[in-house]
């Protein structure tokens, strides 16, 4: 455990970039998925085919080989990203076609007669999907996208193949310098798992928050309406 204690402050860093990565990865994940999603669902068939064949790309491209391509083949581009951005851009391309799959499918969760409903007061299609059917769809979303931000958090460990300073990395750096390849990997899968524990248990409190009546009882939910249970 000496090399743990002796090396703390270099995994704190670890910790806080794979954080970082997450955080920033999923997010940008997050609303260009949505975006992606509303593309798949809209009238317009330019739209749909585009949105498809992003999903269907990177949905089934390795991790892996889209950071190692982004942070080597950029460059030959012309466009020079610190390694910290080829993995979050890598993060977000990947994650937002497994976002765009769950946003559809939970806009698919409604009935289609809310929307017919909003269409007949006179609303159009984003104003339809902004006040009626996505507010509905994600409570069924909060548990696949929690799922997707669990992802995000394990496959930021690919981040180590193209040398950004994560959790991955420096344990990788500590067992050439110590030779103690099972505990300080032991030690990795710990915070790795303790962050995705994290995420887990905030993701019930959301989807309680979220589900009708707040997670409270129909007895406890009549009571503080004044409306008796049936």
């Amino acid at each position: 455990m000496q090399v743990i204690l002796d090396n703390w402050p270099l995994l704190l860093q670890g910790i806080g970039t794979t954080v970082a990565l997450t955080v920033l990865g999923y997010g940008f994940a997050l609303v260009l998925g949505t975006v992606l999603a509303v593309c798949r669902v809209s009238p317009i068939p330019p739209l749909r085919w585009a949105a498809t064949v992003y999903v269907e790309i990177f949905r089934n491209i390795p991790l892996l080989s889209l950071l190692v391509l982004l942070a080597f083949g950029l460059p030959d581009a012309g466009l020079l990203l610190p390694y910290f951005w080829c993995g979050v851009l890598g993060l977000t391309l990947s994650g937002a076609a497994f976002v765009c799959e769950n946003v559809r499918s939970g806009i698919n969760t409604v009935p289609i007669g809310h929307a017919e409903a909003a269409r007949s007061i006179g609303l159009g299609f984003f104003g339809v999907l902004r006040h009626v059917v996505l507010p509905q769809a994600f409570r069924t979303m909060v548990q696949p996208l929690v799922n997707v931000f669990i992802a995000t958090v394990i496959g930021s460990s690919l981040c180590a193949a193209i040398s950004v300073v994560e959790i991955t990395y420096v344990t990788q750096q500590l067992n050439i310098a110590s030779a103690q390849a099972v505990l300080l990997f032991v030690v990795a899968g710990a915070l790795y798992l303790a962050l995705s524990l994290g995420v887990a248990y905030a993701g019930r409190r959301v989807e309680r928050a979220v589900s009708p009546g707040g997670g409270r009882s129909p007895r406890t939910a009549g009571s503080r309406t004044g409306v008796a249970p049936a």
